[in-house]
């Protein structure tokens, strides 16, 4: 049976009226003075009655006074419940504060220690203005006390009194006094009650006395002791060598917390001193590597984030130890990915055998996600020129391993590494030219197949084919990436074997133009009017001459990991964040957007709900941004009923042969061609359809605006417009939280600085910039309320640029309409 639910005081129970309160008054009144057996078991009772109403939020304090009176006695129990009640009122009301002064002064000098001490941390945490000039007298007895717990609690009630008072500390010479007590008293309960104190009396001691002191102390106090350390500059290198020696053995402690706070207070010392920095990364390898192999994984993973750090900032001094880094079949995922990234990052010309040995091993794990992870760390490998023969030909081997989530991995690859060494084309194409397109699935991986297929048309004799294919099935393809990449690739291929390709281009065409892709539309209508212009026109455009990419990318900037450094021992090293980035938005700055969608992802995903400190709420009405749709018209842009542009179909495909095809790619056109005579489209270059308005806005694909200037704005600019669209039925199936529509967004150069709520009811805030704009103008403002079961959204929307309202309004509308498409 489930358990009784708890009491709560019902009116009987609870002092709802004067006439409760007067009998709890009049009862403790009796028991003031009495000293008759059992009084102190009655006092306990009463008291905790009063607690007990306290704690549920009802007033007592019309009881201060008898509260008081009953606490003349020596049961502990009773002076800790009389001294909660009196800590608790008065902060509410100074007034009554001063009527427990006499009884705490009093006992302050009891006999018993432990009710000195008791006494003495109330009247510290009284924590009244007025009432500082009374503390001075007990704080003074009490840093001079017998018993170490007074003296503990006296020189917190100091710390107390700092925050209060500083002068008053100051004048009274307290921070002597306490230097003094730090040096002579040998208790460590009393060391470890100034380094919870905090960082302000530290300094104000002899540091080495406390690092002398530090086993003493238990493991909580000695990582605190160690971050004030990490914090200390030393005046000149002798003294950062003498902490160094005092933290040797620390390094050695069986607590993971106690090791990585020592590290980080040699790291942070030795930061500008290059040689002893080195030298530091060299003792702290097997501690660190030790702690790694032992432990529960959690423990283990922790520690490994931060060698992983290390490794990241200085492979050289960690690629001997390669083999500390390998796989063990009992890690789990999250370890292995990290070991992997590892492995990646020591690789250099001596170990990359060995290593990419290892890695191959993996590519067969029954883990698909370290299967792949293993194939990325050999591609990755591979782009740093170490080894190339050898792995290039490791890599073809997954192909033919014959699964499907290696083979896609391997193709992605494959393509970043002729993209680097073209000069190994030609082993490489002879192995893709054998995967069989059916058997790729993945979007990426059939970017980077149709991606060769373009590239190496020449080399591959059945690529018009297989992008015949390819083409034949546009409408079975998810993906805008996909097909992007095959139009592109359809048009590579028609520059090099034009008798073959011409129809596929043709389809390829018209198939893009009538897509509902904003992007994939645009594409295909550049491709159409370029080839309007002449062959060779569209070429240099297309497919111009191409130098090898000497560096990838990388995902993290090298300030990113500066800062992720300096954070050592922190959450944001286990992350891979600085901290700015999954706290409040008050504790962060403006953001910009980078070219790199994951990035942009990740900031969104820690910055979206907040706006000025404050959640955001989906049926707020004071909330800040707005989004505006299009219809889905699948092969007609319109823009505003003020022009249109219909789309030809594939059915226009026709009169190909009336053209007479060169026989030979070198031999190509050499004069302009109207492009309905190269692809039979049938149009004529002056007919109503074939043209299409200009847009007359462009974004901005790196706006920076903040959660301030942004409310700010929001508030001095009038609503300009108001729209209501209706959502197609996938849109609102894809809608089950904020970061499907935030990413999509994105991907058209508008920005969420704020989301809220849940479904079915969200609220969206979206910002724009035009290009080349003044700084502080040409911003969209736009505020989105969706609700999903009535697929239905509003838009609201400000701007500074009235005049390109209704341009951006019909991105935004298109943008928002093609969500989930």
């Amino acid at each position: 049976m489930p358990p009784p639910p708890p009491h709560r005081p019902t009116s009987t129970s609870t002092p709802s009226g004067k006439g409760e309160l007067a009998e709890l008054k009049t009862q403790l009144r009796q028991l003031a003075g009495s000293r008759a057996p059992g009084v102190e078991d009655l006092k306990r009772e009463l008291y905790k009655k009063v607690i007990s109403y306290m704690t549920i939020g009802i007033d007592v304090s019309p009881l201060f006074s008898e509260m008081v009176m009953c606490s003349a006695t020596s049961d502990v129990v009773l002076k800790k419940m009389c001294y909660l009640y009196v800590g608790n009122y008065a902060r509410v009301h100074p007034d009554l504060a001063l009527l427990t002064i006499n009884f705490l002064q009093k006992d302050c000098q009891d006999e018993y220690p432990m009710i000195r001490g008791l006494a003495l941390r109330s009247l510290c945490s009284l924590r009244v203005q007025n009432l500082v000039e009374y503390l001075v007298g007990p704080l003074r007895s009490g840093l001079k006390d017998t018993h170490g717990y007074v003296r503990t609690v006296a020189v917190l009630g100091v710390l107390k009194l700092y925050h209060i008072a500083p002068n008053a500390c100051k004048d009274n010479d307290f921070p002597a006094m306490l230097k003094e007590l730090i040096h002579r008293d040998g208790d460590s309960q009393l060391h470890f009650s100034f380094v919870s104190g905090g960082i302000q009396f530290f300094y104000l001691m002899n540091n080495e006395h406390m690092i002398y002191m530090i086993k003493d102390f238990s493991e909580w106090a000695q990582c605190l002791v160690l971050e004030m350390v990490a914090k200390y500059v030393p005046e000149d290198p002798n003294e950062t060598f003498d902490i160094m020696n005092l933290l040797e053995d620390r390094l050695q402690h069986a607590n993971s917390a106690v090791v990585l706070a020592t590290i980080k207070v040699f790291l942070n010392l030795t930061m500008s001193m290059a040689d002893v920095h080195q030298q530091v990364y060299e003792r702290i390898k097997a501690p660190l590597m030790t702690l790694v192999s032992s432990g529960s994984p959690e423990q283990s993973y922790a520690v490994l984030c931060h060698l992983h750090l290390l490794v990241m900032r200085a492979p050289v001094l960690f690629s001997s130890d390669y083999k500390h880094f390998y796989c063990r079949y009992s890690d789990p995922s999250y370890i292995k990915k990290l070991k992997l990234e590892m492995l990646t990052a020591v690789a250099n010309e001596n170990n990359t055998y060995e290593i990419v040995t290892e890695l191959s091993e993996y590519a067969a794990n029954v883990d698909v996600a370290i299967a792949r992870e293993s194939i990325r760390a050999v591609g990755k490998i591979a782009l740093q020129q170490y080894d190339v023969n050898a792995i290039v030909d490791r890599l073809l081997q997954f192909l033919e391993m014959e699964k499907d989530y290696v083979t896609a991995e391997t193709l992605v690859l494959v393509k970043d590494l002729l993209r680097k060494y073209p000069q190994w084309s030609q082993d490489c194409i002879a192995v893709v030219g054998n995967v069989s397109s059916k058997h790729v699935q993945e979007p990426k991986a059939k970017a980077a197949l149709l991606w060769m297929l373009g590239e190496y048309a020449l080399e591959m004799p059945d690529a018009p084919y297989v992008l015949e294919g390819f083409v034949e099935s546009w409408a079975e393809e998810e993906s805008p990436e996909v097909r992007l990449e095959l139009l592109t690739a359809v048009a590579k291929c028609f520059f090099r074997r034009a008798p073959e390709t011409q129809k596929i281009l043709g389809a390829a065409l018209a198939a893009a133009l009538s897509d509902a892709h904003q992007d994939v539309h645009d594409r295909g209508l550049l491709y159409y009017r370029l080839l309007q212009h002449g062959v060779e026109t569209a070429e240099r455009v297309i497919n111009p001459p191409k130098q090898a990419v000497s560096v990838f990318a990388d995902t993290q900037s090298s300030e990113i990991k500066d800062r992720i450094f300096d954070e050592f021992n922190t959450l944001a090293v286990v992350y891979q964040q600085p901290s700015y980035m999954f706290l409040d938005k008050e504790h962060r700055g403006a953001f910009e957007f980078s070219d790199d969608t994951s990035t942009n992802a990740s900031v969104t995903e820690s910055s979206e709900t907040m706006l000025a400190s404050q959640s955001v709420d989906a049926n707020d009405n004071d909330l800040l941004l707005s989004a505006s749709e299009k219809e889905d018209t699948r092969g007609n842009l319109v823009s505003n009923g003020s022009s249109s542009y219909v789309a030809p179909s594939n059915s226009l495909i026709d009169g190909l042969g009336s053209f007479t095809v060169p026989p030979a790619a070198s031999s190509l056109p050499t004069a302009s061609f109207a492009i309905d005579d190269l692809l039979g489209l049938s149009l004529s270059t002056n007919s109503p359809e074939s043209t299409l308005a200009q847009p007359s806005l462009v974004l901005n694909a790196k706006p920076a605006l903040n959660p301030g200037a942004f409310q700010q704005k929001w508030r001095q600019l009038p609503v300009a417009s108001t729209e209501d669209y209706g959502l197609s039925s996938q849109a609102a199936a894809n809608l089950t939280g904020p970061q499907p529509l935030l990413k999509h967004m994105q991907t058209h150069l508008i920005h969420c600085i704020a989301s809220g709520g849940q479904a079915p009811n969200f609220k969206f805030f979206f910002f724009a910039q035009k290009s080349n704009a003044s700084t502080g103008l040409g911003y969209f403002l736009v505020e989105c309320i969706i609700n999903v079961t009535a697929r239905k959204c509003t838009v609201n929307y400000k701007t500074d640029e009235s005049d390109l309202l209704e341009s951006f309004a019909a991105v935004f509308k298109s943008a928002i309409l093609n969500f989930g498409v």
